[in-house]
C-alpha cells in the first residue's frame, strides 16, 4: 500500500511532467530543426543600400548583414550569405527555398509564398523628375501619358501596380538601374527608395525629388511558407532587436538616414 511519502514523490514527478509538458519543445532548437542542419542561408539584397551594401573588398555589409549574424549565432549554427542585386530575384529564391532567410518589403502579392516577422525598419518610397518636369506634387504622377520607371518585382512595383489606374511603369531590371533607365529613355518620373534616389540625385544632377512620399515600406524578415517554428522564433528574435537598440545601432553605425525603426509589434 502506498505511504503518505510515496504519493507526494508521485504527486510531485507528475507535476514536473506536466510542466514540462506545457512548457513545449524549445523554439530555438525547434527553428533549427527546419533547417535540416545546413547554415542559415540568408538573401541579402544589394539593391536595397538601406538594408546592404559592398565594402571596401565586396564583402556584404549593413544592417540585415547584422541581423542575419546575429540570428545565426543566436541560434547555434553558421551563417551563409546569399546575395543578389535585385527584390525580385530574393523573393524568387526564397520561394525557392534556395534561402532559409530574407530580407525583405512586407506586400500581399509575396504573402503567397513568404511568411513574416513583424516589421523591423520603416522605409519611405519616392519619386524623382528632372528639374523642368512640371509635376510638383506625388497626386500628379498618376495621369495618363505618364512614364514611371520602377525596379522590377521590387516593393514598389508591386505597390504601383496595385495603385497606378493612369500612367505606365517601365521595368528597370533592378532598382540601381532605375534611374538610368529613366534617363536613358526620357521617361517623366523614377520611382524608388528615397535615399537610393537621392544618392542618383548627386550623381547625375539636374533631377529633384518630390516632395514628401508615395508610400511607406515596411522591412520584415521573410522565411519560405511553412517554415512556423523559424517565423515564430524570428518574431521574438526581431522584437528583441528592436527593443535593445540592435537595430537603431547597426542603422547609425552604417550611417543610413531616413529610415526609421519599425514600432513594437502589438501583441
Amino acid at each position: 500500500m502506498p505511504t503518505k511519502l510515496s504519493r507526494r514523490l508521485a504527486c510531485l514527478a507528475a507535476a514536473l511532467l506536466l510542466a514540462g509538458c506545457a512548457a513545449g519543445p524549445d523554439p530555438t532548437a525547434a527553428a533549427r530543426a527546419e533547417l535540416g542542419g545546413k547554415p542559415l542561408r540568408a538573401a541579402i539584397n544589394f539593391g536595397n543600400p538601406i538594408l546592404a551594401n559592398r565594402g571596401p573588398a565586396g564583402e556584404p555589409t549593413g544592417v540585415s548583414v547584422d541581423l542575419a549574424r546575429e540570428a545565426a549565432r543566436r541560434m547555434g549554427v553558421p551563417v551563409e550569405l546569399v546575395t543578389f542585386t535585385s527584390a525580385g530575384q530574393v523573393v524568387e529564391a526564397l520561394k525557392a527555398r534556395q534561402v532559409d532567410l530574407a530580407f525583405v518589403a512586407i506586400d500581399p502579392v509575396r504573402g503567397a509564398d513568404t511568411d513574416y516577422t513583424p516589421p523591423y525598419v520603416i522605409i519611405e518610397g519616392a519619386y524623382l523628375v528632372r528639374e523642368a518636369s512640371p509635376l510638383r506634387a506625388n497626386e500628379q504622377v498618376d495621369r495618363a501619358g505618364t512614364r514611371i520607371a520602377v525596379g522590377r518585382g521590387s516593393a514598389y512595383d508591386l505597390y504601383l501596380t496595385r495603385e497606378i489606374k493612369a500612367a505606365t511603369l517601365v521595368r528597370a531590371p533592378t532598382s540601381p538601374a532605375v534611374t538610368d533607365l529613366f534617363l536613358a529613355q526620357n521617361l517623366d518620373v523614377a520611382a524608388g527608395v528615397k535615399q537610393q534616389l537621392e544618392a542618383d540625385a548627386k550623381r547625375v544632377g539636374g533631377v529633384r525629388l518630390l516632395p514628401g512620399r508615395f508610400m511607406v515600406i515596411e522591412q520584415a524578415m521573410g522565411v519560405p511558407k511553412g517554415r512556423t517554428a523559424m517565423q515564430a522564433w524570428l518574431t521574438g528574435f526581431i522584437e528583441e532587436m528592436k527593443a535593445t537598440g540592435f537595430v537603431a545601432d547597426a542603422l547609425r553605425r552604417h550611417r543610413i538616414e531616413g529610415a526609421a525603426v519599425a514600432p513594437a509589434a502589438r501583441r
